[in-house]
């Protein structure tokens, strides 16, 4: 076999570990629930954090798919447009919520993450 096609044979393989790797929207918003839990159980600091920062990766890389239910409509529909700009709400909310547990505030940071909730339900409503 030639080096080119070794090279190709690298390629696709790399690439296609790369795409196994990224998370689909389901999968991100599993992880933000299952961390959401954790989240208002959390009996340390440590564990909040831990739990808020990867509720916000999780939002973030969700940000960048298409739920199924808008995959017909495109990118640059509205519906995805909004679906993406519920994520950003709730990036802002987590990050309140961030800034509690950093300053060792737990109480503070479950009380803020009790108001995920109703961006969760509205958006769920209209794109789940």
């Amino acid at each position: 076999m030639g080096k080119t096609m070794m090279a190709l044979i690298a390629a696709a393989l790399l690439s296609a570990s790369s795409l196994a790797m990224a998370a689909n929207v389901a999968d991100d918003m599993d992880t933000i629930a299952d961390n959401y839990g954790k989240v208002l159980k959390a009996d340390s600091t440590d564990v909040m954090k831990q739990s808020l920062q990867a509720m916000r990766v999780a939002a973030k890389d969700a940000q960048k798919g298409i739920p199924t239910k808008l995959k017909k409509l495109g990118e640059d529909s509205p519906e995805v447009k909004d679906f993406r700009h519920g994520l950003d709400i709730l990036i802002g909310k987590i990050d309140g919520a961030l800034e509690f547990a950093n300053q060792g505030k737990l109480d503070e940071a479950k009380k803020a993450a009790q108001d995920f909730k109703p961006t969760r339900d509205a958006y769920h409503k209209k794109y789940r």
